[in-house]
């Protein structure tokens, strides 16, 4: 698992093991719709384990990201990842579309509301979830999905922040290619589009991590791929970012062979963000408090890196 093209590591993490992955996993939800439907992918043996609860990017769903959801659980974590009514591609005239984004935070309280329901459902899982070890994460419009929980709130028409839906349960979180601020930032189809894509990071508090591609550019921004990199500045609990050098918007393809639109494939890449989003998990959830250090170490140290992690 390269961290350079010239050195490998496997840093921070423990041998990977065999995995069950099930779903989908149905949970009832008054008022939704549809059912809530979520794959949970976990370590086959162990107890006490650490729980992500993880988000996709627009029109995906439960069965894409396996490249980390796999490779999490098969180092020790419980990876919850619900399907959003974007998947559906719910119609513009849908009452529910103006309030997807908030929709889509209370997808992921709901599932933190009902792990034991969650657990029961898979196989040998019931009661092996560490409820004190609880992270979000997500890519995309994920990532501002999963930011919703760790303090960022959508910035209203007036120009104020709405009411926050940051969660005490939630102890860390990683935001890949999250989506930065808004307003005149926005892109024409942004601003018709996506509207809520206006966040305010003063609130976010949580220990995070930022990743993003240095060639990551969106549709969705007048500016360029440091857009993506608003949410480590303006925040105070986000304090490491990793960039990947010519990454694009897949990140090399962490959302996996279900989805074809990764423009800049690379296995090299996909681990790196393994590796470092797993070490980062296991310092910030108290698991490992040299698993973050070590991997920072190693990639500042690795000939002709594949990225770099900025911390303040």
């Amino acid at each position: 698992m390269p961290l350079s093209d010239t050195t490998s590591a496997h840093v921070g993490t423990d041998t990977a093991g065999p995995v069950i992955s099930v779903g989908p996993v149905t949970l009832t939800v008054p008022g939704r719709g549809q059912d809530l439907h979520v794959r949970v992918s976990a370590p086959t043996t162990g107890h006490r384990l650490p729980v992500v609860v993880f988000s996709h990017g627009m029109t995906l769903s439960m069965d894409d990201y396996t490249p980390l959801a796999g490779y999490w659980a098969s180092h020790g974590f419980v990876v919850v990842q619900p399907t959003h009514l974007d998947s559906l591609g719910l119609a513009p005239d849908d009452p529910r579309t103006p309030l997807i984004w908030r929709i889509r935070a209370d997808d992921m309280t709901g599932i933190l509301d009902r792990l034991d329901a969650v657990e029961a459902q898979v196989p040998g899982l019931a009661g092996r979830g560490d409820r004190d070890r609880v992270a979000v994460a997500g890519h995309s419009w994920g990532a501002q999905t999963a930011s919703t929980l760790v303090g960022a709130r959508v910035v209203g028409a007036d120009g104020t922040p709405g009411e926050s839906l940051a969660d005490p349960r939630v102890r860390a979180a990683v935001l890949l290619c999250l989506p930065g601020t808004g307003g005149a930032d926005l892109s024409p189809l942004a601003a018709q589009y996506f509207p809520f894509m206006s966040p305010d990071f003063a609130e976010l508090k949580t220990p995070s991590l930022v990743g993003g591609g240095d060639h990551d550019q969106s549709p969705l921004t007048v500016r360029g791929p440091d857009w993506f990199t608003d949410g480590y500045r303006l925040s105070p609990g986000a304090t490491d970012l990793l960039t990947l050098f010519g990454a694009e918007h897949g990140l090399g393809g962490i959302q996996g062979s279900f989805d074809t639109r990764t423009t800049d494939e690379s296995p090299e890449r996909v681990a790196v963000v393994q590796q470092a989003t797993l070490a980062y998990l296991r310092t910030s959830l108290g698991l490992d408090d040299e698993a973050w250090p070590t991997l920072r170490r190693t990639l500042a140290a690795a000939g002709d890196p594949l990225g770099r992690i900025d911390s303040k």
